[in-house]
């Protein structure tokens, strides 16, 4: 593999990695918001124990998050200087901002959240976990001005005497018609895996205290009995509480995944007027077509077959994404390849097409099943079935890992679909590679980085699950905040 190859290698390792945390982080300082808020409200000890169990997975997935972040911006300069020389006048202005106003935020106030239980009053300290929730967010705003800047480049000026692109414009970065939709498209992901997430861990707690009944309901009744305990056990008010979790969860994630797919389909159409080769891939349509089709399946593809063997086609489908048009014309591969060689000169534009129609099926499929879940779940929840729904619990456990699957797709959609360029229509890939660093570092620094990140995945799956296992102790109506919240 060439320097590039690696490089772009290890950009994606880094980035998928992190990413594995970013939306957890802003889905579940929502939630942990709301729980919060809940209790506020109501006083229901439920709620501040259920606040401070999900508020230790989030401090727990903000640690891990916050170290793969930092290793991307220092790719930028040991990868990519190339990159960062000729586009970082632009580039680094909402990276600036996200360190120095959303971070701060966001860490700032999280601590006073971990550490003000006893300290602040029970309205100020519900406001810092609100500031943490909105710091999250508007970290996620700045680095998708940044990255939807590289898919449609807005707000700039070439100097005569560098070539290299200044700003110009800065508000134009948070009007640009793909930042716009890409961005309200990540919150709506980042609530879908903060609610899966949520709705996992309930449904194992749940699981758990039916098998515990399961086993042991005689001894547990003989034992209530003999010691003349009438109120319910800590397994049933474990229950009680997951219940109100769980039932949080499915509030949050069909709305969100319903809204998510809307705007996923107008983000679409954007893409389809502002790339045009990336719509084209995720279809594999090689030649223009009006009206056209959707296929669900197809027998081989890829840059060397430009006749798969489609299965399913659904008719005018493709039309609708693209265009928001029943009959609307979609130009092939082949053709906005020959539109890019007339404007930027000889060379291939296409990218990897099999990533790029997998990618949307992938991210389209499963997020059908998480929705199909979600409406299982409220319906036992209407019927007042949930908790002893065996079967629905079982699955829910295990689609937690939906979200991350989707969140990944997604990201290879957008990311792949722009290939070669960098910057749409201002930098190829190639050239944004550092030029002094050899292949050899490359490999080195890869193999580096994935036994960091592995070591750091193994630490992080322990401490998460064991914390999940773990529960929320015993429920009493006198309970008051630890002196200090600790993790």
């Amino acid at each position: 593999m060439s320097q590039l190859d690696l490089a772009r290698l290890q950009f994606a390792m880094t980035s998928i990695y992190h990413f594995l945390f970013v939306p957890v982080t802003i889905g579940l300082a929502l939630l942990t918001a709301l729980l919060q808020t809940a209790w506020y409200r109501g006083g229901q000890v439920a709620y501040l124990r259920l606040t401070r169990f999900f508020g230790t997975l989030l401090v727990i997935n903000v640690a891990v998050g916050v170290v793969t972040g930092l290793v991307q911006e220092f790719q930028f300069g040991m990868d990519w200087s190339g990159y960062s020389r000729t586009v970082g006048d632009v580039f680094g202005a909402p990276l600036a901002m996200e360190g120095l106003a959303a971070f701060f935020l966001e860490s700032t106030f999280l601590g006073l959240w971990i550490f003000g239980w006893d300290k602040l009053s029970k309205r100020v300290h519900l406001a810092t976990i609100w500031a943490v929730a909105a710091g999250s967010a508007l970290s996620a705003l700045f680095i998708m001005a940044a990255n939807s800047w590289m898919q449609h480049p807005v707000g700039y000026k070439i100097d005569p005497s560098t070539g290299r692109p200044q700003l110009d414009d800065v508000w134009a970065l948070f009007t640009n018609p793909v930042f716009l939709r890409g961005y309200l498209h990540v919150l709506l992901a980042a609530l879908v895996t903060g609610s899966m997430v949520m709705l996992s861990v309930s449904a194992w707690q749940l699981r758990k205290v039916l098998r515990d009944d399961k086993d042991g309901a005689e001894d547990k009744a003989d034992q209530n009995q003999a010691q003349g305990q009438g109120a319910p056990d800590a397994a049933k008010e474990a229950a009680s509480a997951f219940r109100l979790s769980a039932r949080l969860s499915l509030f949050i994630l069909v709305p969100a995944l319903l809204f998510a797919m809307l705007v996923g389909s107008e983000l679409g159409v954007t893409e389809g007027k502002y790339q045009p080769m990336k719509i084209a891939a995720a279809e594999a349509q090689w030649e223009t077509c009006q009206p056209c089709s959707f296929s669900l399946f197809q027998i081989g593809g890829g840059n060397n077959d430009q006749t798969p063997t489609q299965i399913l086609e659904i008719p005018h489908l493709l039309s609708l994404l693209a265009t928001n048009h029943w009959n609307g014309k979609v130009l092939g591969l082949n053709q906005v390849n020959s539109q890019y060689q007339q404007a930027y000169g000889p060379g291939d534009y296409v990218p990897n097409v099999f990533i790029q129609y997998w990618a949307m099926r992938v991210m389209a499929y499963l997020a059908s099943l998480a929705l199909l879940l979600g409406l299982w779940g409220l319906w036992l929840l209407r019927r007042e079935r949930l908790t002893h729904a065996r079967w629905f619990l079982n699955t829910a456990v295990w689609a937690v890992v939906l979200p991350f699957l989707i969140n990944t797709s997604g990201w290879l959609l957008t990311e792949n679909g722009r290939q070669p360029w960098i910057v749409q229509g201002l930098q190829l890939t190639r050239n944004g590679v550092s030029s002094s660093v050899s292949t050899t570092e490359v490999a080195i620094s890869i193999i580096a980085f994935f036994l960091l990140y592995a070591a750091m995945a193994v630490i992080a799956a322990v401490l998460m699950t064991r914390h999940t296992r773990k529960g929320t102790g015993p429920l009493h109506q006198d309970d008051q905040p630890a002196p200090e919240m600790t993790y």
